[in-house]
């Protein structure tokens, strides 16, 4: 299978993508996520094109899976219980992607000491070795790495992290959103998904700065909490299916969610 079906199966044919990341359960027991199969089948009838699981979670809800996406997540987080530690850990490899049919693997890095030194060679050699059977590769870059402090995640940090991933050789960049987004953007070489950040209460406030970031040029979006923890995933997810592909204005955005 070559790499632009793979990602033709994440990026649709307007050029975006609405994936919801579903992966928090390795480092902490996520609630919203108790029954992970059910929400699967709410995201995906509310039109997200593909979700982010760790390897245990694609291989136990492989059927609801049908129709979307995968991204395969390759690399193991601190947990909860470790503090002011940012630094993942990569523990899978192209053999679990392919046995899962995986349409993309993710990885995370970032720049900083103590954290790049080990997350960017992971990222380097997961794309090595991934380039021979065509499996597109998203780097997930956050300055200072995983959970790091917000203070570090301004807009010349993030653009060196997302022309550092460029030049590495990923596919597609996973990285935070901030003001001025553009002037991230017009560094990478790879489409850009911002990551939809910590638990909001304000619904539509929420879904117009994907909108914000969108309309900066981003090419979609990586959300998990904001979606699945979300007191109604299918509704939450129409409504941010309706911006990503539909082009739905803010109006649009309030008669979905109210």
């Amino acid at each position: 299978m070559g790499k632009e079906r793979r990602m033709s199966r994440i990026i649709q044919n307007d050029g975006r993508a609405f994936i919801v990341a579903m992966d928090h359960g390795t480092n902490a027991a996520p609630v919203g996520l108790e029954r992970m199969g059910e929400v699967i089948e709410l995201i995906k009838k509310g039109g997200a094109d593909a979700v982010l699981l760790n390897p245990g979670a694609a291989k136990k809800y492989e059927k609801e899976m049908i129709g979307m996406g995968l991204i395969l997540r390759l690399d193991l987080p601190p947990s909860l219980m470790t503090k002011d530690v940012h630094l993942s850990r990569r523990t899978f490899g192209i053999d679990q992607a392919l046995a899962l049919d995986a349409d993309a693997v993710i990885v995370n890095g970032g720049t900083g000491m103590g954290v790049e030194e080990v997350t960017l060679d992971a990222i380097a050699e997961t794309v090595n070795e991934c380039e021979p059977w065509n499996m597109p590769v998203i780097g997930e870059v956050v300055p200072g790495g995983f959970d790091s402090p917000k203070e570090l995640k301004n807009v010349l940090n993030l653009a060196a992290n997302a022309r550092i991933a460029s030049e590495i050789g990923v596919d597609m960049i996973k990285m935070p959103y901030c003001e001025n987004f553009a002037d991230v953007v017009k560094y990478s070489f790879a489409p850009i998904f911002v990551l939809g950040g910590a638990k909001t209460d304000n619904d539509i406030d929420f879904v117009l700065s994907i909108k914000d970031a969108l309309d900066a040029g981003a090419s979609g979006v990586a959300i998990g909490r904001n979606v699945w923890g979300h007191k109604n995933p299918g509704l939450m997810t129409k409504a941010l299916a309706e911006v990503i592909h539909g082009g739905a204005s803010k109006s649009d955005v309030e008669k979905i969610l109210r």
